[in-house]
């Protein structure tokens, strides 16, 4: 990869590109690299981390898994190993990436961050302005302009946690987490955990605080779509992108409520409601991706973990007021409220 420096044209802390720039070392940017390598393309690829796949590294618990069978989540021109299972470990998908890069000479620039980018319309070129933050202790921050005609934006849809303004939640007198800093069930071992949240990570998050021995519950504050992970033996997500492709939305859609409630039975009796638009149609035209049951519905039939609506405020101490009325004790809230993509703080 050849970066020419010309300082006639610009400042000495810019750098001219004549290759695309990357912007994140997820998954997403690690594909785009190397399909780029392949074709002899250069690149230069930015990293606000010390790592590549930094979400999968360090904000991801123990117990977590691809949701997804393999054949559906490996990178272009390398498929996982045979000796995988068919739903990898984090463990095992981080190993994966890491091969990825070395096999494809992927080298991010890492602790980089982008503060910002714009276009410029009269130049057709792309100003990209980073930080690096400096090893050496005592050192600050490195800024530099980054200019080329090609920019591709790779961070991904998770770069920044949400947090829900719930009042009172900041003197809740017991720990408060995002699900992005939860690591393990054994540190909540005979505690009550609210879990706010019944997406993928709340639903997984809630099951393995049953397995250590907590006794959480669940906000359920919205309509939720929750399938089965697989249909006998056959993965829900494969059997709705075959039907996708060969019926209508709306038909591939009932089929698959239908494929749900013969296998789940009546969610409604647990306190989740279905809402009017269908799983398929919903990630289609908002991008609300469906639950898929790894086994949290069958405790909550059990008992084991209580379903409750909206939190309205927390109270003094670590009391909890629903939106019911009813007012319980936590020890311990775990916010699995989702993340969202950070490129409009960058993006100008």
């Amino acid at each position: 990869m050849r970066i020419d420096r010309t300082d006639s044209l610009f400042s000495p802390r810019c750098v001219w590109v004549n290759s695309p720039i990357i912007v994140g070392a997820g998954p997403s940017g690690l594909a785009v690299a190397a399909c780029l390598r392949e074709q002899g393309v250069p690149y230069v690829m930015l990293e606000r981390a010390d790592c590549i796949a930094s979400l999968w590294q360090k904000r991801t618990y123990d117990r977590l898994k691809l949701h997804q069978p393999k054949q559906f989540c490996q990178l272009p021109r390398m498929t996982f190993p045979d000796s995988y299972p068919e739903y990898p470990t984090h463990r095992q998908f981080i190993d994966y990436l890491e091969h990825y890069a070395t096999a494809f000479e992927i080298k991010p620039k890492f602790n980089t961050t982008v503060q910002s980018a714009r276009y410029d319309e009269t130049s057709g070129l792309w100003r990209v302005q980073s930080a690096t933050t400096s090893s050496s202790s005592g050192s600050g921050d490195v800024v530099m302009e980054y200019i080329g005609r090609w920019l591709v934006a790779a961070t991904g849809e998770n770069a920044e946690t949400v947090v829900p303004d719930i009042p009172g939640l900041e003197g809740f007198q017991g720990k408060v987490i995002h699900v992005s800093d939860y690591k393990s069930g054994e540190a909540y071992r005979g505690q009550r955990v609210l879990v706010v949240g019944c997406g993928n990570s709340g639903m997984e998050v809630l099951l393995d605080l049953c397995d250590h021995g907590a006794c959480p519950a669940m906000v359920v504050r919205d309509a939720v779509h929750v399938l089965p992970r697989e249909v006998l033996g056959k993965s829900t997500f494969e059997l709705a992108v075959l039907l996708m492709r060969r019926l209508p939305l709306w038909l591939a859609d009932r089929i698959v409520i239908l494929l749900a409630w013969l296998v789940l039975g009546d969610l409604a009796r647990l306190g989740m409601r279905r809402p009017a638009a269908g799983p398929l149609e919903l990630k289609e035209t908002h991008g609300r991706t469906p639950e898929l049951d790894c086994g949290a519905l069958a405790r909550i039939r059990a008992g084991d973990i209580d379903v409750v609506p909206a939190v309205k405020s927390f109270g003094k101490g670590a009391s909890v007021e629903l939106a019911d009325g009813r007012v319980l004790a936590f020890d311990a809230v775990v916010l699995a409220t989702g993340y969202r993509s950070n490129v409009p703080q960058w993006l100008v």
